[in-house]
């Protein structure tokens, strides 16, 4: 499964946007490091389920009348602040739950109303763009010195015949989660001397930064739209990367109405419907989140969640099912399963995601949508409904 981790500086709204994406409880508070220990918990990203091609929808769990929510961890971890990478705060223990993550949501508070140290303070007094490259450089310089604290083996293994520098700053990286391919395209683009010996801060240092965006990827999440100043959610919507607008406040209140009842609203809709009655206080607080939302599209937190699966990671949902005429499984579940993987994966890729046996018993693929075989190079689509054969049952 897909992880995502939600960083940024304490007081941000972290733990609100992990309660409204997982509708999990957790401790949320008015004061610095509310969250002391990880939170870990499933959310979705939503998509378009291929039985809108069918004469009645699936049914099924995550499907709601042809809206398909797939499942993704969400890591809640400590706030951030700076010097965190050197242990301030819970700076480490944070930064080391960070590890798996796929990709990271930045929790930027958009209002201005919480300083670097995560404290609150008068709306629109804080500058909500210097708490954007700060969790960048706190983890860029964390990596920079797991790298220093352990590049005296690197050097130990150049001096032995047949040393692969690839080979070896690759060992030294995957317990953060850079595959060789990564370690590859990083040294590519780095100019760094042959011999290990010669490396320089400098040189350790720019190739933790290399393979940290490569590795883990950022969305801005600009939270507290509801009450942010308009010139400080504009110039966060300017900048050139992935900057999505929320309110992790509002989300939450409209998934707690729909769960009471008072609300039909699913995740990521750009409005929702008041079905029951509601207190006078809480219709007007509704009625100014529903300008919010067709100001900005919707609360904005499923959008974060999408852009960074499927934009950010650039990954696809594809179905696996046994037959291809009814699109079930084999006791006739229509679309049981939904599988995420990353552009340019191929129907073998889709069999060993579903599982390993699977995969290694690969034979042939076909595309339930056009009833045909595809061949073992095929790349999967959005939305692509994939009969397996293989020897494994």
């Amino acid at each position: 499964m897909l992880s995502l981790a939600l960083a940024g500086k304490p007081n941000a709204g972290k733990s609100t946007f992990y309660t409204a994406a997982t509708m999990a409880e957790v401790q949320m508070a008015n004061y610095p490091f509310t969250t002391i220990d990880a939170n870990r918990g499933v959310t979705h990203v939503r998509t378009t389920c291929p039985c809108t091609s069918l004469d009645e929808r699936c049914g099924g769990e995550h499907c709601r009348d042809g809206t398909r929510y797939v499942p993704v961890e969400l890591l809640d971890v400590a706030g951030l602040v700076p010097g965190a990478h050197e242990g301030r705060g819970l700076g480490n223990q944070f930064l080391d739950e960070l590890t798996n993550a796929d990709a990271i949501l930045n929790v930027v508070d958009a209002s201005g109303g919480t300083n670097a140290e995560g404290e609150p303070v008068e709306v629109g007094t804080h500058d909500p763009l210097d708490d954007i490259d700060f969790v960048e450089e706190e983890m860029d310089l964390w990596l920079a010195s797991i790298v220093e604290r352990n590049w005296e083996s690197v050097e130990r293994q150049s001096r032995s015949p047949g040393f692969d520098i690839e080979e070896a700053v690759t060992d030294l990286l995957t317990g953060f989660g850079a595959t060789e391919y990564d370690v590859m395209a990083t040294l590519r683009e780095l100019d760094y001397p042959e011999d290990p010996i010669q490396w320089t801060d400098a040189d350790r240092e720019a190739l933790a930064r290399d393979v940290r965006q490569r590795t883990k990827p950022i969305v801005v999440v600009a939270n507290k739209i509801d009450v942010a100043p308009d010139e400080y959610v504009e110039r966060l919507l300017a900048l050139d990367k992935p900057v999505i607008p929320a309110t992790a406040q509002g989300e939450l209140a409209l998934r707690r109405g729909a769960d009471a009842g008072a609300i039909d609203y699913d995740p990521g809709d750009e409005t929702f419907d008041v079905t029951g009655d509601l207190p006078e206080e809480q219709a007007t607080l509704l009625a100014e989140l529903r300008d919010t939302m067709a100001e900005y599209g919707g609360t904005g937190v499923q959008a974060a969640l999408n852009g960074a699966v499927y934009d950010l990671l650039e990954h696809l949902t594809a179905y696996p099912v046994q037959d291809a005429a009814k699109w079930t499984d084999g006791t006739g579940n229509v679309l049981p399963d939904a599988f995420l993987l990353p552009h340019g994966s191929t129907p073998k890729d889709l069999a060993y995601a579903v599982h390993s046996d699977i995969g290694d018993g690969y034979l042939h693929a076909m595309n339930a949508r056009t009833s045909r075989e595809v061949a073992e190079d095929y790349e999967l689509e959005e939305g692509d409904v994939i009969k397996i054969v293989s020897t494994a049952k």
